[in-house]
């Protein structure tokens, strides 16, 4: 038998803690002396210990603890519950990541307004140019929304110009197009080919007759400071932006933070 300290070193929890279990009825002492009330567990009992140690740590409420252990489930079934607990964790965990992301971009666009040097900015003429052309439909323009979507557009165009031994010719083109409905983007990813593409649709896209540019560094769910400032800057110049801009990749490599996108928008004279 071991006093309620030594249980509790061993165990790696308090004194208070095992306190409480005993309180709320979760883990009870093997023996409480009468005359002193000296609790007193045994070494069998570390098991009922661990495991409300790692259902409390997975979130689970004390009532469900109690819940799962009442109902003595095996330990291959514990293991699973403990698995699907950790999963859904994790995918909150990540989730939680992209939200902190995204609020980490949007207070770099908040400090950075304004200070985008003039000479950043290119107004020129944009040439058509001939593309093969894979299409998808992102919920809405936001990052995290176009990202999933056109990142796996231009890897499949990749293999299967690959396969089709089609030479590249130029920087992959990312066009985007608002679909029907509020919110949704069809997503345009296209790389310019000079003959066929295995099957793979061949576009003519048009050429932009006066377009504002400006290139990004980085990943291109941390844009939003960029694309801000040439809004600002064509705002400030007497122009206005005609339907959404493209984007060119002109270097992407392996690393994201060393990414190099041109943005291209379509402007007017206003």
């Amino acid at each position: 038998m071991f006093t309620i300290g030594d249980f509790a070193r061993h165990g790696r929890v308090s004194v208070r803690m095992l306190r409480h279990y005993d309180a709320v009825g979760l883990l009870r002492p093997a023996h409480v002396d009468p005359s002193s009330g000296y609790r007193y567990y045994q070494a069998t009992q570390f098991a009922r210990l661990n495991r409300v140690i790692a259902l409390k740590d997975l979130g689970f409420t004390l009532d469900q603890v109690r819940a799962i252990l009442d109902e003595d489930v095996s330990t291959e079934e514990l293991r699973g519950m403990l698995r699907l607990r950790r999963a859904e964790l994790e995918s909150a965990a990540a989730e939680a990541a992209v939200r902190v992301a995204r609020v980490e971009t949007r207070l770099r666009t908040i400090e950075s307004e304004g200070t985008m040097p003039p000479d950043d900015v290119v107004v020129t003429s944009l040439p058509p140019v001939r593309v093969a052309e894979l299409t998808g439909i992102a919920a809405s323009f936001e990052p995290q929304d176009i990202g999933p979507v056109v990142g796996p557009l231009f890897d499949e165009l990749c293999c299967r110009l690959d396969d089709a031994a089609t030479a590249q010719v130029g920087p992959g083109l990312a066009r985007y197009e608002e679909a029907p409905g509020e919110d949704p983007i069809t997503v345009r990813a296209g790389i310019p080919v000079a003959g066929e593409a295995g099957g793979l649709p061949i576009v003519e896209v048009p050429g932009i007759p006066l377009a504002a540019t400006i290139i990004h560094h980085g990943p291109m769910d941390g844009v939003l400071p960029t694309t801000h400032a040439l809004a600002h800057w064509i705002a400030a110049h007497g122009y206005r932006s005609i339907g959404l801009a493209r984007e060119v990749s002109l270097d992407c490599p392996d690393d994201t933070t060393a990414w190099v996108t041109e943005l291209q928008q379509p402007i007017i004279a206003v």
